[in-house]
């Protein structure tokens, strides 16, 4: 399942995830690419998790586990769903948002998710973040450029280290190399992808 990024705002779509999953297709794999709720188009929490959770409910059972794959926000989303819905089987965050307080850039951004801050919504926070939900019993691989301007490498570094997840470190790599097709950046993802999808 392909979840798109973003940092949650309406003007980003499923879009982004087409020719991610385009291409899982191409290498065998079943993908669906999903949309979700968005701030500024009737999204916030919980409603846009649960559209990722319905989502999932959604497929058919005979397809067997889930994997999610999800970029930036989407990478929140995917190991979030991870945490939360018995299907899913394993993750790939390809530069995730994964600790909400880790980065006064990032607390900024969930706050226009959660609907308030860390001291106004606290229960929103703990719900949210995928910091909040350790341990984590599924298999957890972290895409992430070294050189990200978006979201800070440190924000996966610091989940692998409390979760154990697998780190995937990029030198040199961008936000966006990761879901750009034909790029190193991306054949790594689709690869730790497809690693999870084998029994």
């Amino acid at each position: 399942m392909v979840i798109h990024g973003g940092f949650w705002h309406q003007r980003y779509g499923l879009e982004l995830g087409r020719p991610l999953a385009a291409d899982l297709v191409a290498h065998g794999v079943a993908a669906y690419n999903i949309e979700y709720r968005r701030v500024g188009g009737g999204g916030g929490w919980p409603a846009t998790g649960d559209d990722v959770l319905a989502a999932i409910d959604a497929l058919d059972p005979a397809l067997g586990p889930v994997v999610t794959l999800g970029h930036s926000a989407g990478g929140h989303l995917a190991v979030w769903a991870a945490a939360r819905h018995p299907r899913v089987s394993g993750a790939v965050a390809q530069a995730g948002v994964l600790d909400f307080l880790q980065h006064p850039q990032i607390t900024r951004r969930a706050a226009e998710l959660l609907g308030g801050t860390p001291a106004e919504v606290p229960a929103r926070y703990a719900d949210a973040s995928p910091a909040a939900q350790l341990p984590i019993p599924k298999p957890l691989v972290l895409v992430h450029g070294e050189a990200d301007e978006d979201v800070p490498f440190a924000q996966s570094e610091a989940f692998a280290a409390a979760s154990g997840a697998e780190l995937i470190a990029l030198p040199g790599t961008d936000h966006m190399s990761l879901i750009t097709p034909d790029t190193a950046a991306w054949t790594t993802c689709r690869t730790a992808a497809l690693r999870l999808t084998t029994p």
